[in-house]
């Protein structure tokens, strides 16, 4: 009898689940029978991207740089967009050689780097993942924070929640036993959490008050009046001729199988004219990335705004450096895949890209007519239902319950 180690084991059935995610993301695997003839060994593995381009990440693997250059200037620029620290996914034969990747650049999209023969391949197309719907409810015992942490073990939930109701509620001033009720949705690749918990609905009740907050299709939270909970106000970055491309999700095409968004409004100015922060804010990057040329970028709690295409930056302007909106931090240019002087700017919510035009010199909105009567129906029959899922789970011997599906 042949005894195998755990660990030997636990990644021998990793690689199957990893070679699983290639399959049903539409890569060119090796038939069962080829694998066979050519007794290939499959090694799947999670990875961290670190501070690597595209580029660099092709050289690591000894891949032709062509494979890069050869794509479109749109291609390029949508390659800037992998960060530091998102987990891919690769998949090897027993020669250490890259059969396949899977790099994300968005929630919905990631690059597919596949070899077919001796060539090697690239291709942006959508992320398949697994969606889950869960339900918490809690009664308070230490914070929010540190309760919602422990009864889902997701911190960004626990940043979500705070981010959505931002000051509209004085967490600071809940008791004991005052309760909290979350419906969420989480993305799973390969059995772990994906990406960023999406909000549909929360509830927090003290003794004096239930605040409600509910999500809508604009991408905005609203109480049970249809009133926003809490908008944040962008200011336009820069003085702009015109607007040379707008945002877009894009469509992905089911027989070409192409899809190419832009995630982001160019905004065609003269070069050098100065770029204004559109919002307070701390600085995350500061540099160069491939096709974006020179950018910077700056995040504000679930916000993460993104520069690019710039001549320069402002003087004394660096990575941790808390800057106000409205200040100078730097010009236009047209660095990096640029066909002439503009500015990139991008918005990010929770990691997913949204349209900046929605946030840019609007106040809280209030949603009306038949778009208002059909959210609050929707709301009521909510409320109702978590009334009912409060009645029915006591809380005298569990502190929060987590069930599947709302």
């Amino acid at each position: 009898m042949v005894f195998f180690h755990k660990k030997v084991i636990l990644n021998f059935i990793y690689s199957l689940m990893v070679a699983f995610l290639f399959h049903l993301s539409h890569g060119v695997l090796l038939k069962a029978d080829e694998m066979a003839k050519k007794q290939t060994l499959l090694v799947g593995e999670r990875l961290v991207w670190d501070k690597l381009t595209l580029l660099g990440f092709l050289e690591k693997n000894h891949i032709p740089q062509k494979l890069y250059y050869n794509l479109s200037s749109q291609d390029k620029e949508l390659s800037a967009e992998i960060q530091s620290n998102v987990t891919y996914y690769t998949l090897r034969d027993e020669n250490n050689t890259l059969i396949q990747a899977l790099i994300p650049i968005s929630q919905d999209l990631q690059i597919h780097i596949y070899k077919k023969g001796e060539d090697y391949f690239l291709d942006f197309i959508p992320i398949v993942f697994t969606r889950k719907e869960r339900t918490l409810l809690l009664s308070l015992q230490t914070s929010p924070y540190q309760d919602i942490v422990k009864a889902t073990n997701d911190p960004l939930l626990a940043n979500q929640l705070m981010n959505a109701y931002k000051k509209s509620v004085p967490f600071k001033r809940l008791v004991k036993n005052d309760k909290i009720a979350i419906v969420y949705t989480r993305d799973y690749r390969v059995g772990q959490a994906f990406g960023q918990p999406t909000i549909k609905m929360a509830m927090v009740s003290s003794r004096l008050h239930q605040y409600y907050l509910f999500s809508h299709s604009n991408g905005r939270y609203y109480d049970s009046k249809a009133q926003e909970v809490a908008g944040f106000l962008l200011e336009t970055p820069v003085k702009y001729t015109r607007i040379s491309s707008p945002f877009s999700y894009g469509r992905f095409h089911p027989v070409l199988k192409v899809r190419r968004p832009h995630y982001g409004v160019d905004y065609a100015a003269k070069h050098g004219s100065l770029i204004h922060s559109a919002s307070d804010g701390r600085v995350g990057f500061i540099g160069v990335k491939a096709g974006y040329g020179k950018v910077v970028e700056i995040h504000l709690n679930e916000l993460r705004l993104v520069y690019a295409h710039m001549s320069s930056f402002a003087k004394g302007l660096k990575k941790g450096s808390f800057v106000r909106k409205g200040q100078i931090i730097g010009r236009v240019g047209s660095t990096g895949l640029s066909t002439g002087p503009h500015l990139h700017f991008g918005v990010y919510k929770n990691s997913r890209p949204i349209n900046p035009l929605g946030y840019i010199r609007t106040a809280k909105s209030k949603l009306h007519g038949k778009q208002r009567e059909v959210f609050l129906e929707k709301a009521q029959h909510s409320k109702q239902k978590l009334e009912e899922l409060f009645k029915t789970h006591s809380f005298e011997k569990n502190s929060f319950y987590l069930l599947e599906g709302f």
